[in-house]
C-alpha cells in the first residue's frame, strides 16, 4: 500500500499555486529519512508572479497607518497561538525536532516577537523638526524600503520566518519569502495563516532551491534582500544584489567561543553549556560550540562535559526525554561526520563521535579535546552536536583564541570576576556577549554579527529600522 504524499504549494497574491512549470522537490522527514511531501521547484515565472504581486500590494500597505499595521500583526500573533499545534506538527515533521521543546521553546517566543514588532510599528519616528539653516525647516522621514526578498534557513524554519516577515510588514514593506528546500512545510502553513489576515500580495511564499533564491535576489523588483544562511550563500547574495545596488541584510554562520575562567562554578557551567551546545542538534549559529577553559580546571571540566554529553539524549520527536532530534538532512549528517572523521591525530573524542541508529539523521552528542587553534574543526562551523574544548593560560591567550576565527556572531564569558567580565565583553569581537549564560534571546535586544557572520540586525528596534529608509525633507519658511 502506498501512502499519498502531501502536496505543498506556493502562496502568491492571495492564492495557493503549483510551480508554473509543474516541477517539484521531494521533502524528507529527517527523523525517518522518508519522503512525506512534495513542494514546488519554483522558476523564473513563479518569482516574477510573486514579485509582481508584492509590488502591486506595496503602495496600499505602505500607506496604511501604523495603527492599522499593528492591528494586523496582533491578529497574526493571535492566529499563531490558535494554530500552535498545527505549527508544531508541521515544524516537527520538517525538522524532526522534539514536539514538546518546539511547543515550549519556539512557539511562545515567535508569538512574542510578532507582538513586539506590532508595537514597534507605532514607535517609528524621525528626529524632531528643526531649523539648521536660516529660513529653512528640516524633517526626517522613515519609510519602508519596498518589496523585500527574504530567504530563511532550515534550522529554525518557523522562527526565522517570523524574524523576516514581522519587522518587514510592521515597517510597511511587502514580502516574498522562500523557505529552505528541505523545510518548506511550516512556512507554507504560515502563509495559510497570514493569508487570511493580510491584503493579497502583501505576503507571498515561494518554495524552491538555491536557483530559486538566486532568481529572487537578482530580480529587479525587490529593494532589499535578506538571508539567514551560510557564509557562502551570504556572499553570493551580496554579490548578486550589488549588481543593482539592493540593500542586503545578512545573518550568516557562527563559531561561538565560550570562555570559562578558573573561578567558574564548573557544575553549573557544564550543565548550561552542554544544553547551549547540543540544543537543536547544535544547528544554531549561536550554539556553544567552542569552549575555551583555563588550564587549571581544563581536565576537570572536560571530564564533566563528557559525562554530561553521555547523559544527553537524542531521539524521535514524540520522545519527551530527548534534548534534540536529528540533523536536518543527509548532507548535514555527512558534513558533521566528516569533521570527526578528519580529526587530526592529536585530537581526542571524549564522548560521542558517531551516528545514532541507521534510520534518520541522528548524531550522538560529541565532545572533542586536544585541539589546536588552526585545526579545521576549530576554524570552521560544524553545525552539529559537537563541542570542542581548548585550554588557555591567561586572558590574553583566551582573547586571541576567541577572536581568532572568521566568524563573529556570539560569545560568552564565565567568571565571578565582574571587572574581568567587563574587560572580556569589551574585547570580544562578537555581535553578542553573554556573561555566565549562553543562548537566551529576547525580542527587545538585537541579534547579528560582525566579520563573516554578516551585517544587519534581527529583532529589536535596530532590526526594525533595517527595514526602513531615511529621507530628508527641507521646506522654506519664506
Amino acid at each position: 500500500m502506498t501512502t499519498e504524499l502531501r502536496r505543498l504549494r506556493n502562496y502568491i497574491n492571495g492564492e495557493f499555486r503549483d510551480a508554473a512549470d509543474g516541477r517539484t522537490i521531494d521533502v524528507v522527514n529527517p527523523a525517518t529519512g522518508e519522503v512525506y511531501a512534495t513542494s514546488p521547484l519554483s522558476g523564473q515565472a513563479d518569482v516574477d508572479a510573486a514579485m509582481e504581486a508584492a509590488a502591486a500590494a506595496f503602495p496600499a500597505w505602505r500607506d496604511a497607518t501604523p495603527a492599522e499595521r499593528q492591528k494586523v500583526l496582533l491578529k497574526i500573533a493571535d492566529a499563531f497561538e490558535e494554530r500552535a499545534e498545527d505549527l508544531i506538527a508541521a515544524e516537527s515533521e520538517n525538522t524532526g525536532k522534539p514536539i514538546e521543546l518546539t511547543r515550549t521553546e519556539e512557539v511562545p517566543p515567535m508569538v512574542d516577537q510578532i507582538r513586539f514588532f506590532a508595537g514597534a510599528a507605532r514607535m517609528l519616528e524621525g528626529k524632531s523638526a528643526g531649523e539648521y539653516m536660516e529660513g529653512l525647516t528640516s524633517i526626517v522621514r522613515r519609510e519602508p524600503v519596498g518589496v523585500c526578498a527574504q530567504v530563511a534557513p532550515w534550522n529554525y524554519p518557523m522562527m526565522m520566518a517570523v524574524w523576516k516577515f514581522a519587522p518587514a510588514l510592521a515597517a510597511g514593506n511587502t514580502v516574498v519569502l522562500k523557505p529552505s528546500d528541505t523545510t518548506p512545510a511550516s512556512t507554507v502553513l504560515i502563509a495559510e495563516i497570514i493569508g487570511s489576515i493580510v491584503p493579497k500580495g502583501v505576503f507571498n511564499v515561494i518554495c524552491g532551491d538555491r536557483e530559486t533564491g538566486r532568481a529572487m535576489v537578482e530580480h529587479p523588483t525587490p529593494a532589499m534582500a535578506s538571508i539567514t544562511g551560510s557564509v557562502r550563500a551570504g556572499m553570493q547574495v551580496a554579490e548578486s544584489a550589488a549588481k543593482d545596488v539592493k540593500r542586503v541584510h545578512l545573518e550568516l554562520g557562527g563559531k561561538a567561543p565560550v570562555v570559562v575562567f578558573e573561578d567558574t562554578d564548573i557544575a553549573k557551567a557544564v550543565e548550561d553549556i552542554s544544553v547551549a551546545g547540543f540544543f537543536n542538534a547544535g544547528q544554531d549559529c549561536t550554539a556553544a560550540t567552542r569552549v575555551l577553559v583555563h588550564e587549571s580546571i581544563h581536565d576537570e571540566f572536560v571530564s564533566a562535559l563528557a559525562k554530561a554529553a553521555s547523559e544527553t539524549k537524542t531521539g524521535l520527536p514524540d520522545d519527551e526525554d530527548v534534548l534534540y532530534g536529528p540533523l536536518n538532512n543527509a548532507n548535514q549528517l555527512a558534513q558533521v561526520s566528516g569533521f570527526i572523521d578528519r580529526l587530526p591525530a592529536h585530537a581526542k573524542v571524549e564522548a560521542g563521535g558517531h551516528r545514532v541508529g541507521d534510520k534518520g539523521y541522528f548524531y550522538a552528542p560529541t565532545v572533542v579535546s586536544g585541539l589546536k587553534q588552526d585545526d579545521e574543526i576549530i576554524q570552521n562551523e560544524v553545525f552539529g552536536p559537537v563541542i570542542t574544548v581548548q585550554p588557555f593560560r591567561d586572558e590574553e591567550q583566551a582573547l586571541g583564541y576567541a577572536n581568532g576565527v572568521e566568524y563573529a556572531l556570539a560569545s560568552s564569558v564565565w567568571t565571578k570576576d565582574h571587572a574581568r567580565a567587563m574587560r572580556m565583553s569589551k574585547a570580544l569581537d562578537f555581535g553578542c556577549v553573554w556573561i555566565n549564560t549562553h543562548i537566551p534571546l529576547v525580542a527587545e535586544m538585537p541579534h547579528g554579527g560582525f566579520k563573516k557572520s554578516g551585517y544587519g540586525k534581527d529583532l529589536s528596534a535596530y532590526g526594525f529600522e533595517d527595514y526602513t529608509r531615511v529621507k530628508h525633507v527641507m521646506t522654506s519658511l519664506g
